[in-house]
């Protein structure tokens, strides 16, 4: 079990929506593997960049994506998967996120934040193909 960050739109499904997708999803990608922690990752490639907290209050809305993604795929037609739902298209993942971030309380733009030395932890443990449940009573 980790302690994450969601949405703090709450939970939905719908394309623009900046809500943490339910229902059961696969990881379809992984990106940044061997990546240093707080390495900034950015359009889905990792930089050389690394996340501090003076480069966090230069930019306090910025949405850091950090060490690992898990990117996320829909496996429910119609709910988390296709057209206007779908988790991949969304670019739903999970993955780190900087100290800033108040865990355990909803702050996202939908995707799912952990803290760093976790997301690593995830990552490895995790192969692609594996199935992840998101139910916002579990």
């Amino acid at each position: 079990e980790y302690t994450v960050s969601t949405a703090k739109n709450g939970v939905g499904e719908t394309t623009g929506s900046y809500q943490t997708p339910r229902g059961w999803h696969t990881v379809c990608d992984k990106i940044g593997d061997g990546a240093a922690e707080n390495t900034i990752i950015f359009r889905r490639q990792v930089t050389p960049w690394k996340y501090t907290p003076t480069l966090h209050a230069q930019y306090p809305n910025k949405d850091w994506i950090l060490t690992r993604i898990l990117w996320l795929c829909g496996q429910e037609a119609g709910r988390n998967q296709g057209g206007k739902v779908d988790s991949y298209d969304r670019a739903i993942y999970i993955h780190g996120a900087g100290d800033h971030v108040p865990w355990g309380q909803p702050s996202s733009l939908g995707c799912i934040r952990m803290k760093n030395r976790d997301v690593i932890e995830l990552f490895d443990a995790a192969p692609n193909g594996i199935d992840v449940w998101i139910d916002e009573n579990s």
